[in-house]
């Protein structure tokens, strides 16, 4: 607005100087020429024009006539386009508005995540579940942001894919099986570990030199006696023979279903292997163990900081026992460290009142 009020002086005073025509575009075209040099003479490395150096050519050419314009820096479409800006800038205002006010970009982002974590939910479903969290968005406005961004109506989007099919299914499932520890009178020790699939707590059972048939059926008794395999429908397992008929009947009077994995396929128990390596990383393979009640004791103990306190990649980074809790935080100064298996492994906590 200041540059349009200057520009408008500079031209009514340059248009009532004194003397002719003739000495009226000579001064111009002088003025012109001068400021052209001071425009050459900055020292960049390429000279630009500024604001009021467009201000005073656009105003000067009212001046000149067109068949003098060559005197300019620039060409007479240059000069009238910078004049065009000048005039629109003299009449521009703020304007209020109308319409409606527009969505939300993160509104946005956030109806499309949920149509798309939720195949069956149409526009009402969406606008239901916004509205309890407190923000009002029309059916029309969601249909037309669903339909900008490729989301397909209900009816007609994909099921679940795989990876939610599977982690559906996941909290029915308990893999099982071995891994060894070496005693330090070199003796071989077996235990067998269970996990569940979906929250990933772990079990052990106890550990044996000789793990026969009737060891394994023993001990999938006392897990159904203490009735721990109720929740579940399947069971993973690999195709060892010290699996015998007798253990997979205690599984199957339960109601659950026992798949064998193929043949040399570690990968088809996956969840099962990674969590002995686990235990072996952190655990066992840090420590002499003496003998079974060594081991036992030892293993318990490991379970509870297992899946009680272990942060797991898995899920989160939550700890199996506490997925879906959302903590408060901690003052730092009531903080306190506890050491669990000896001192072999750290674990970090509110300090008691």
């Amino acid at each position: 607005m200041l540059f349009a009020v200057i520009y408008s002086w500079f031209r009514s005073l340059a248009g009532r100087l004194d003397g002719d025509r003739l000495l009226k575009e000579l001064l111009a075209e002088n003025m012109v020429l001068r400021q052209q040099l001071a425009v050459l003479e900055r020292r960049n490395p390429r000279p630009k024009m500024r604001r009021r150096d467009r201000m005073f050519f656009a105003a000067l050419s009212r001046i000149l006539p067109r068949e003098r314009w060559d005197v300019f820096p620039v060409t007479p479409q240059t000069l009238l386009r910078w004049h065009r800006e000048l005039v629109a800038k003299k009449w521009t205002f703020k304007g209020k508005k109308v319409g409606r006010p527009p969505i939300d970009p993160e509104l946005s982002s956030l109806i499309i995540r949920m149509a798309k974590n939720s195949s069956d939910w149409g526009c009402y479903r969406v606008k239901g579940e916004l509205k309890k969290l407190g923000h009002r968005v029309g059916v029309t406005t969601i249909r037309r942001i669903l339909r900008r961004a490729g989301v397909p109506p209900a009816p007609r989007r994909d099921g679940p894919t795989w990876v939610e099919f599977l982690r559906a299914q996941a909290d029915a499932i308990l893999a099982i099986d071995f891994f060894t520890v070496e005693t330090v009178f070199l003796r071989t020790l077996y235990v067998l570990l269970y996990i569940e699939v979906g929250s990933r707590k772990v079990r052990f059972s106890a550990s044996t030199r000789n793990p026969t048939g009737g060891f394994l059926t023993q001990q999938a008794r006392n897990r159904a006696m203490a009735g721990e395999l109720e929740p579940y429908s399947f069971l993973i397992r690999d195709r060892d023979s010290k699996y015998s008929g007798p253990f997979d009947e205690v599984f199957r009077s339960e109601g659950i279903r026992v798949i064998r994995t193929p043949i040399r396929a570690p990968d088809a128990n996956a969840f099962a292997e990674r969590a002995i390596r686990t235990v072996k990383t952190e655990a066992t393979d840090r420590v002499l163990f003496t003998g079974r009640r060594h081991l036992d004791r030892f293993l318990a103990d490991y379970e509870r900081h297992y899946n009680a306190s272990r942060p797991h990649r898995g899920i989160d980074l939550h700890a199996p026992e506490t997925i879906g809790r959302v903590p408060e935080p901690v003052a730092f100064d009531r903080i306190e460290r506890r050491k669990v298996l000896g001192g072999l492994i750290n674990e970090y906590h509110e300090r008691a009142a």
